[in-house]
């Protein structure tokens, strides 16, 4: 038995909420497998598109924090609903609970200072200009896609509520945390303080990895291997990557700021964080055979 975080992609959500109850569905199946397999699994999620979809609707009335904490609770809504449905298929009693996590991030973290995490809907360049002149958000063009609204996105320090987690594993419960990246908050004195920011998930998930000691780190995503030379002719997709390689291919700017490269970085501070740890970077479709070795990139010390 393996103790697995399975960290879902925006592929696994949707861009709405009717979208998001169909693909679930699909994501739920692949979850419930590793687990009638006995594995124990933990599971985390972004948040990007629905976190500025309810910032958005808001008007800005509501603070962004409170955005992120909405969004944790409709998102492990509709996955513990559809994980409970596909238990009850395989005949497992298990049972599945979201945790609304807060996650500690350093109030000096130099991330406030150049806001990079793209939340929210795409738009025009016209569409973009106009909702920054009447909110002051800030836009940047994303992969070619059109703008996107950007904030803050600082690195996790601690989860709060960590033996709260901790706990329901032990009581061989299947948790959903840290989704979105968590809730970012920062000490001030004997209080903590939410601040307008997004972490990112894969880093999140990894530091929630470390923390509940897990064997994987599983991240997600809708290629099936990570490839240096993407999209050129003499493109390689990569079966096993050690820590060394990996940081070697980043230093070449082989892996693109906006999706690949915080996977990589992520699954590199979770396999170096401890002899052991296997972080694998695989589609959801073929989770179960990564975990055979028969798909998805291994990143190992």
């Amino acid at each position: 038995m393996s103790r697995i975080v399975v960290a879902l992609g925006g592929n696994a959500l949707g861009n709405s909420p009717y979208e998001q109850m169909e693909l679930v569905k699909a994501t739920a199946k692949s979850i419930v497998d590793l687990i009638s397999q006995g594995n124990e699994v933990i599971v985390t999620h972004g948040n990007g598109p629905q976190v500025g979809m309810i910032n958005l609707v808001f008007n800005d009335e509501m603070p962004f924090p409170e955005c992120g904490a909405m969004s944790q609770g409709y998102i492990g809504y509709h996955l513990q609903n559809a994980i409970y449905h596909e238990l009850k298929k395989h005949k497992l009693t298990k049972s599945v609970a979201t945790v609304i996590t807060q996650v500690i991030v350093d109030k000096n973290d130099q991330a406030f200072n150049n806001p990079t995490k793209p939340i929210g809907a795409f738009y025009s360049k016209e569409e973009a200009d106009k909702i920054s002149l009447e909110k002051g958000y800030l836009f940047k063009e994303d992969a070619g896609r059109g703008y996107r609204r950007v904030v803050p996105s600082p690195l996790p320090v601690d989860v709060v509520e960590k033996d709260i987690i901790k706990s329901l594993i032990d009581a061989s419960h299947i948790v959903i945390t840290v989704g979105g990246g968590g809730i970012p908050v920062i000490k001030e004195k004997d209080k903590l303080e939410g601040v307008a920011a997004v972490i990112d998930k894969d880093f999140a998930s990894s530091k929630i990895a470390e923390i509940i000691d897990a064997d994987f780190l599983f991240i997600l995503t809708a290629v099936d291997q990570v490839a240096i030379n993407f999209n050129q002719p003499n493109q390689k997709t990569l079966d096993v990557l050690t820590v060394s390689d990996a940081k070697k291919y980043i230093a070449e700017g082989q892996f693109a700021k906006g999706s690949m490269l915080p996977k990589i970085e992520a699954a590199i501070s979770f396999a170096a964080s401890k002899s052991g740890r296997t972080a694998i970077i695989a589609s959801l479709e073929k989770a179960n055979l990564a975990l055979e070795g028969k798909s998805g990139t291994k990143i190992i010390l």
